[in-house]
C-alpha cells in the first residue's frame, strides 16, 4: 500500500447529491478504504464571492475576503497532498462554482501547498471525451500555475441527468478504482 495521504474533495455542484458528488463518494470510498485520510467539502450552500484581483494575497498569504472560500484555502487545501474537484459539465464546461473556487485559491501561489495530484471527476447528460475536454483544459491551466503538482487524472461519467443517473455506471468503478489507487 502507498504510504498514507491527506486527500481533500471539493464536490461543486450547486445540486445535492447530484451526480458529480455522487462520483465523489465513490472516489472517497475507494481511497478510505487504500488507507488515506479523505474530507470531502461540498460548496452546495457556502458562501463564495467572486474573486477582486487585487493580488493582496501574493503579499500576505491570505485573501482580504473573509468568506468559505477563504477558510477552505487555508484550512483544507494547502494541507491536502491531493486535491480532487468533481463537477458538473455546464455547456462544456466546469461549473461556475468551481471557478470561482479556483480563482479564490490564489493565495496558494505563494505559499508551501502540499499538493502533488489533483483529479478531475466530472458528470455531463451528453456523453464523449469533447464533453469533459474543455474542463479538464481549465483545470490543466490551474496547475500549471502550482510546478509541485501535476494533473493526476479525469474521471468522466455522461449520459447523467435525472438525480442518481450515474449509479452503477462505468464511471462509478473508475472513480472508485481512482481513489484505491493513490
Amino acid at each position: 500500500m502507498n504510504s498514507k495521504k491527506r486527500v481533500l474533495i471539493l464536490s461543486t455542484s450547486p445540486r445535492k447529491n447530484g451526480n458529480s458528488d455522487t462520483l465523489a463518494e465513490e472516489f472517497a470510498r475507494g481511497a478510505r478504504e487504500a488507507g488515506h485520510e479523505v474530507e470531502k467539502i461540498s460548496l452546495s450552500g457556502k458562501e463564495i464571492r467572486f474573486c477582486q484581483g487585487c493580488l493582496a494575497c501574493q503579499k500576505t498569504g491570505r485573501c482580504i475576503i473573509h468568506d468559505d472560500a477563504d477558510a477552505i484555502v487555508q484550512e483544507k487545501m494547502v494541507r491536502a497532498q491531493v486535491l480532487v474537484f468533481a463537477t458538473p459539465i455546464y455547456y462544456y464546461e466546469m461549473c461556475g462554482q468551481m471557478k470561482t473556487m479556483l480563482d479564490r485559491s490564489n493565495p496558494l501561489y505563494s505559499s508551501d501547498y502540499a499538493f502533488r495530484k489533483v483529479y478531475l471527476l466530472a458528470t455531463a447528460a451528453e456523453d464523449g471525451d469533447e464533453v469533459w475536454q474543455r474542463a479538464a483544459s481549465g483545470l490543466e491551466g490551474w496547475v500549471e500555475c502550482f510546478p509541485k503538482a501535476r494533473m493526476a487524472g479525469v474521471v468522466f461519467g455522461g449520459g447523467a441527468t435525472e438525480v442518481g443517473a450515474i449509479r452503477g455506471s462505468d464511471a462509478m468503478k473508475r472513480a472508485y478504482e481512482a481513489g484505491k489507487a493513490l
